[in-house]
């Protein structure tokens, strides 16, 4: 029998803003969740957005301009919020309506699209936020339980021979193509929703990081039911 990892090594849970932004990462901890339970209708401010193709970035003055109920606008509330202390922080926040993201089928074999199960790299330190406030949520994976693509043997062989080159610069095809980013689940692999509300901290990976990134994904989304997602 397989002794599953727990979840909760994985995550920190908070109560507030500052603490989410000012708690360190350490050991096995690479995700922090501030937990919420938000009032007011998001779907009404989705309904409102008009969506030219599959994705709409909604800036603050689009959201003031919306015509809304009582229930809208405690939801409007809530994201102007978000939105003013992330930038406080020093982050650059975007809230976007999300009918699907595009599909990244150039390779048979490997999906670099962001419903594969990846981690975020910078060349500096950073961290990843995101809430999700209607429609699928998004999902995180313990590192245990995944494994980098780039090392599987038979998706290694292939990318050998999609590379064609010197052996030394293999690996920098790897990360200049983002292959070794993306990670398969294990069979036993339990994926955790991040809810709906919740403001999370994800760690990414970057030079002298201190941590594991954390592995998350794109849900699929549900057909006709738009996302509310905020991410930076």
């Amino acid at each position: 029998m397989i002794d599953l990892p727990h979840p909760e090594n994985q995550i920190q849970v908070v109560t507030n803003f500052q603490d989410l932004v000012s708690t360190p990462f350490n050991g096995d901890i690479n995700a922090i969740c501030w937990t919420r339970k938000l009032i007011g209708d998001f779907s009404e401010i989705v309904k409102k957005v008009e969506l030219n193709g599959n994705i709409a970035v909604i800036e603050p003055e689009e959201i003031f301009e919306l015509q809304l109920t009582e229930q809208g606008q405690l939801a409007r509330e809530i994201l102007l919020n978000d939105l003013k202390v992330l930038k406080a922080h020093g982050a650059s926040p975007i809230l976007n309506v999300i009918s699907y993201y595009d599909r990244d089928d150039t390779y048979p074999f490997f999906s670099t699209d962001i419903y594969s199960f990846h981690v975020d790299r910078s060349p500096i330190p950073v961290d990843t936020f995101l809430c999700t406030y209607h429609g699928e949520s998004s999902e995180i994976l313990p590192n245990s339980q995944g494994k980098k693509k780039v090392l599987i043997p038979e998706i290694r062989d292939k990318l050998k021979k999609l590379y064609c080159g010197a052996d030394e610069g293999f690996e920098s095809f790897l990360t200049e193509h983002f292959f070794d980013l993306h990670y398969k689940a294990k069979p036993y692999a339990r994926p955790i929703s991040l809810g709906l509300g919740n403001l999370w901290r994800l760690a990414v990976d970057y030079p002298e990081s201190q941590v594991l990134p954390c592995l998350h994904r794109a849900p699929m989304e549900k057909s006709g039911q738009n996302r509310l997602l905020m991410i930076c």
